[in-house]
């Protein structure tokens, strides 16, 4: 009876609305990589074209708080692993822990961000102080693709955070249907993990010699 009082219109099984919703979830993660797809793509452009440029503005960033941050999501991302499994277990004191424990992380992970925005301001990176800063166009638009990117991306993190929010503070995380929310919650979590992977080594890696 709990599990047909959760269903909506025009669902008449639980298992039918539960892959609705897992599909759904697929399609708007599907469209959020395309999006991020085309700032990669634009990257890697720059980098084939102008190679040295690329570098020399990549060795700009600080390579320590990229790998922390990285650090920190990837935990992050596990912890929103161990919330569904709990979850689907029965378990929604520890799905709620394993919530909490991805937040607060997803918190430090945009403080760090901030700390280094911060960092670079002072040192004229920002878009329009980097005009001055750099002599070359092509290190300017690597500053400003890194803006962007990562400012879309810390845009996304505050997104999941809220749905994580959500999914820990839903009161039906004791019911079938909490495990369905709380595995979207986590799919979404994890597309911000794995763009960050590859904004890592786009974005951090190249000025490492």
């Amino acid at each position: 009876m709990p599990e047909q009082r959760a269903l909506h219109e025009p669902f008449h099984q639980p298992a039918r609305q539960r892959e609705a919703d897992r599909l759904g979830m697929i399609v708007f993660l599907a469209s959020e990589a395309m999006l991020f797809g085309g700032l990669f793509a634009a990257a890697m452009a720059l980098r084939l074209l102008h190679p040295v440029e690329y570098v020399a503005a990549s060795g700009h960033l600080k390579l320590w708080l990229g790998t922390a941050n990285t650090a920190i999501l990837l935990t992050s991302s596990l912890m929103a692993a161990v919330a569904v499994e709990a979850a689907r277990s029965g378990s929604p004191r520890l799905a709620g822990w394993s919530l909490g424990s991805a937040i607060i992380l997803a918190l430090l992970f945009l403080g760090i961000k901030g700390y280094e925005y911060l960092g670079e301001y002072r040192e004229g990176l920002v878009p329009g102080l980097a005009n001055a800063h750099f002599g070359t166009r092509t290190q300017q638009l690597f500053m400003n693709f890194y803006f962007v990117s990562t400012g879309l991306h810390g845009v996304h993190v505050m997104v999941g955070i809220g749905l994580l929010g959500v999914s820990a503070l839903s009161r039906a995380a004791r019911e079938d249907r909490a495990a369905v929310l709380i595995g979207n919650a986590a799919l979404y979590w994890h597309l911000v993990d794995i763009i960050w992977l590859f904004l890592y080594p786009t974005l951090y890696l190249p000025g490492v010699s």
